[in-house]
């Protein structure tokens, strides 16, 4: 009998990082505790291996983020405007562009990570270790195949964030579109 081969880390990393691009569609739960149901918002996303994340909110409102290693953007009627970038908002939009990249070496300087599954059925539990996270997040869940599929953020003071990406689809080149947003 061969050896069970154990799905470890890096071969999570190497596979999230493999596509040149991901992109397909989102939905966003947020559970506050203070309301009844979650807040939810849709939209579309599309990450690029290279150029980082662009976010395009199209319901409750239509709002445009592009989250990419200086930072995080937001579309206005003047171009892309650079925004401040301390608040729960940025480091959630900094976590999620990690993850879809498979990012690990980011991910391990703030977190210690826990995998379970194999390559086509993962959980990966990210417990925060640095107080600025810590503060924040008292866990988060990522679930997936292939491709990313569930991100759980679980707030220490009760509120959870659900981000599901249900048809994620990996792809060889950006559109023109897409890279007239991302390379700047």
């Amino acid at each position: 009998m061969p050896a069970a081969h154990a799905f470890d880390l890096a071969e999570l990393s190497a596979q999230l990082a493999k596509p040149a691009v991901v992109r397909g569609p989102f939905v966003q739960e947020k559970h506050l505790r203070a309301l009844p149901t979650p807040l939810t918002s849709q939209g579309q996303f599309s990450l690029s291996r290279e150029h980082g994340l662009l976010w395009l909110l199209q319901k409750p409102l239509q709002q445009d983020y592009r989250i990419d290693d200086s930072g995080i953007a937001r579309r206005t009627a003047q171009g892309w405007q650079q925004q401040p970038g301390q608040d729960v908002a940025a480091q959630q939009s900094r976590l999620f562009l990690a993850v879809l990249k498979g990012d690990r070496s980011g991910l391990e300087r703030d977190f210690e990570l826990k995998l379970s599954g194999e390559h086509n059925a993962w959980q990966l539990e990210l417990t925060p270790h640095s107080v600025l996270l810590r503060q924040i997040f008292s866990s988060i869940r990522i679930d997936g195949g292939a491709l990313v599929e569930r991100i759980e953020l679980i707030e220490t003071q009760g509120d959870r964030t659900v981000l599901k990406l249900p048809q994620s689809q990996a792809g060889d080149a950006l559109t023109a579109q897409e890279r007239a947003d991302l390379v700047h």
